[in-house]
């Protein structure tokens, strides 16, 4: 069941239920307009993973700022995206099953959509869905950079593969998926730069033996939050898939750059509004916005605005807040943004967005690919 929107537009902040997920639109629009910028003289194209956002709402505006489309990875969020409009889906992973590439097929009567593979099993499987439907498909050969997860071995087993697929009338075969995921949350830009390198050096190796077998990729596409500002200028990507940037989170602001200051130029956007909902001493707080309103996997959340509080502690309804100075202890009812450590799992964890200008509410959008497991 969807939960009651916890606020209308022209609401004060202050006045918003909560916990909410909280989008400061002008820190999100600096942040879009602020990658295009970076990006635009690189001639890449941008395709921002919706994995974050989940919001067919928030694909448009980015492609509305210059975006081609958006990345998903699950067929949930592709048919979320697809019939809230979004023109052009690329699944940057693999799907396996009749049934979700069955679904994955029907969207392609409303969108351009594509997805990856790692193994001839998985594409004569989209081959037979593809046949079933009476549409073709597009493929894209997914290949192990580094990242040691998904990806069939660069070089002759991804040649092989991308045959395969060329070779069948069912099927298109897109280019290559060649992301780096272990590189995006190493702190130095020494370490993310070595990793980058190891993984251009892969696709560029693919590519260059694909053109050989007369196989051109239309799409080369990788990159996160981390890595984009490495990947755009390295000669590999044709797509950056970064997607976090928009919100920006805890953990990816602490990558650091050469002389060992955040790297990141990006404004912090997404916040999980909460409560004081209990102060029993002086010093400490307790907030209602434990495990269920905000991901604790990247490490806790921080408290915006307020150097001398910390969140140290949760449990499911919970957040315990330490409070350097007693006399400026948050008070009974006060609002607290806290910025998430780890923005996707946060997000999914709500049914909408407050979106605030000015402290005051301007919009509210519904996270249609909440849930989007399967």
């Amino acid at each position: 069941m969807r939960q009651t929107p916890p606020a209308v537009p022209g609401m004060r902040e202050d006045e918003v239920d909560t916990p909410a997920l909280l989008i400061d639109l002008d820190a999100f629009d600096y942040n879009i307009d602020r990658m295009t910028t970076l990006v635009a003289p690189t001639g890449v194209k941008l395709r921002p993973h919706a994995k974050t956002h989940k919001s067919p709402i928030i694909a448009k505006r980015l492609m509305a700022h210059g975006a081609v489309g958006c990345c998903v990875q699950k067929v949930a969020e592709a048919e979320a995206l697809a019939w809230g409009g979004v023109p052009d889906i690329l699944v940057s992973n693999e799907v396996v099953g009749a049934t979700k590439l069955a679904r994955l097929c029907a969207l392609s009567a409303i969108t351009n959509i594509a997805v990856c593979a790692d193994d001839a099993e998985q594409v004569a499987w989209i081959e037979q869905a593809a046949a079933a439907s009476g549409r073709r498909m597009t493929v894209l050969v997914e290949i192990d950079v580094g990242g040691a997860r998904c990806g069939v071995a660069a070089g002759p087993a991804a040649v092989a593969l991308a045959q395969r697929i060329a070779a069948s009338k069912h099927l298109i075969f897109g280019g290559l998926q060649a992301y780096q995921g272990s590189a995006q949350h190493r702190r130095t830009v020494a370490e993310r730069a070595a990793l980058v390198k190891a993984a251009t050096d892969a696709a560029l190796r693919t590519r260059d033996a694909l053109r050989a077998q007369r196989l051109e990729c239309a799409i080369i596409g990788g990159a996160g939050t981390g890595t984009f500002d490495l990947e755009m200028t390295a000669g590999a990507l044709t797509e950056l898939q970064a997607g976090s940037y928009i919100f920006m989170d805890v953990d990816y602001a602490k990558n650091l750059d050469a002389a060992g200051a955040p790297v990141s130029t990006f404004r912090h956007a997404l916040f999980v509004l909460s409560t004081v909902m209990s102060a029993p001493v002086p010093g400490r707080a307790v907030l209602d916005a434990g495990a269920k309103a905000v991901s604790m996997d990247s490490g806790l959340p921080e408290v915006w605005g307020r150097p001398d509080v910390r969140y140290v502690n949760f449990s499911d309804e919970h957040g315990k807040l330490d409070v350097a100075s007693e006399t400026a202890s948050p008070q009974l009812g006060e609002k607290l943004r806290l910025i998430p450590g780890h923005c996707d799992p946060t997000v999914d964890m709500y049914d909408w967005y407050v979106g605030v200008r000015g402290r005051r509410v301007e919009c509210v959008w519904p996270v249609s690919a909440r849930g989007g497991t399967y």
